[in-house]
């Protein structure tokens, strides 16, 4: 019985320290459980997170992940102040005179403009100009021509009267008179319509009055001026014929 109560006693002993080592490690377990649990907590809200709540003994409760913070409505006030001033000021440039001179020339031109009666007039003269070199009038028609292009220097038919008299003066064998009137149209009408024709017919002039130097440059300026032209064809066949003369013994 003795040895029986003694054996009792030293198992009671021992299960008390088995339960108190217990008890420790359960503790020791918990702590480090929550350790474990605030440093997850860190690595997964990042640095700046708030450590979970815990609860229990020892253990923390995770907080909901994805949680918006609660908006914050702010009012601005608005600005009070004036609005920048912008630069309007615009420096005024006089332009030049000669462009000046040309803007109010179309007003100039229009005001010399033949009203109605007047064209009727230009047109029956130079009409009357051009009958007369078809009927033979030759002399008569070069001074009606000539004076039509003097009276209406603007009129569409004006460098024409002036090819026409040319070649009615070629024909009286007038060539001085004749390389006169065509050289008078390339310069008071570089655009005309006749300005080709009257090259040419000046060429021939020239030629006649014996100066082929001055009739080959014209063709050469007729074959530059207006290549593949019919009058750069000719052109060119007249410098190959004057060059063939020019080879002759």
């Amino acid at each position: 019985m003795v040895l029986l109560a003694l054996s009792g006693c030293a198992t009671e002993v021992a299960s008390r320290a088995e339960l108190k080592e217990l008890t420790a490690s359960v503790r020791a377990l918990r702590a480090d459980n929550a350790r474990l649990e605030a440093r997850l907590d860190r690595l997964e809200r990042g640095p700046s997170a708030q450590p979970r709540a815990a609860s229990g003994a020892g253990l923390a409760v995770p907080a909901a992940k994805n949680e918006l913070p609660p908006l914050t409505v702010v009012k601005m006030k608005p600005r009070r102040e004036a609005a920048p001033k912008l630069a309007t000021e615009v420096s005024v440039v006089e332009p030049p005179e000669g462009i000046v001179e040309e803007i109010r020339a179309p007003a100039a031109d229009k005001a010399d403009a033949p009203n109605e009666a007047q064209a009727q007039t230009a047109d029956l003269q130079y009409q009357h100009g051009v009958e007369s070199l078809r009927t033979g009038n030759i002399e008569g028609a070069v001074v009606q021509l000539q004076q039509f292009a003097t009276d209406w220097p603007r009129h569409p038919n004006a460098d024409n009267a002036l090819y026409f008299a040319g070649l009615a003066q070629m024909s009286l064998e007038n060539w001085e008179a004749a390389a006169r009137l065509f050289e008078s149209v390339g310069a008071r009408y570089p655009a005309g319509d006749a300005v080709v024709d009257c090259m040419l017919k000046l060429a021939e002039c020239r030629l006649k009055l014996n100066r082929p130097q001055e009739a080959k440059a014209t063709w050469e300026r007729i074959v530059t001026t207006f290549p593949g032209t019919a009058a750069a064809t000719q052109a060119q066949a007249r410098l190959a014929s004057l060059s063939s003369l020019s080879r002759s013994p």
